[in-house]
């Protein structure tokens, strides 16, 4: 999976002009990672496509409110993120509420690049993320595999670093176990 690196030259002061091809160039860049990091969150294709389309009409219409053309990456991120938070939203008063259960279990998880470095291992890896909450599936997709630090996933998720770190914790816990259990199987 494509890693977003802050530190290339982006055309975001182009962009920011209005320029299409400026736009174009953000685009290619950013479709795919922001696609993954979506889909891995709202686990449709169709919804992730739409969530990426209106994350760049937003960022079509907002970035003069760009303060720092450096973090555009994370500021896209931020968008998609809050699109998908507007997504669970609406979807939650379309359906009832299904029970989130986080298991208490030990914290000596390997790291997650490692296991999805093993192809064979990448599949199950991502259906055992699938099953984690949205917030901590989140955290650990910036952190793990966009590799986001942590003041980044906070700007982008709204919360503080404190919550990115916690939300990274159980979910390593809670991605422990689901492993864990799978193996047993």
């Amino acid at each position: 999976m494509l890693a977003v690196a802050e530190s290339e030259q982006l055309p975001v002061a182009v962009a920011r002009m209005g320029q299409p091809e400026a736009w174009n160039t953000l685009f290619q860049r950013y479709e795919l990672p922001l696609y993954a990091y979506v889909f891995e969150l709202v686990r449709s294709e169709a919804t992730s496509l739409d969530i990426v389309q209106e994350t760049f009409i937003a960022a079509v219409r907002h970035i003069g409110g760009l303060r720092n053309d450096d973090r555009f990456g994370s500021w896209l991120f931020g968008i998609a993120h809050q699109k998908c938070i507007q997504h669970w939203r609406q979807r939650d008063r379309e359906l009832p509420a299904d029970d989130e259960q986080l298991a208490a279990l030990p914290d000596d998880m390997d790291n997650p690049r490692e296991l999805l470095i093993r192809e064979e291992e990448a599949a199950e890896f991502m259906q055992a993320l699938a099953q984690l909450p949205a917030p901590q599936r989140s955290a650990l997709l910036l952190h793990f595999l966009e590799d986001f630090p942590l003041e980044e996933i906070a700007r982008i998720a709204g919360v503080s670093v404190g919550t990115v770190k916690s939300r990274l914790h159980y979910g390593k816990k809670a991605l422990r176990g689901i492993l864990m259990e799978r193996d047993r199987a």
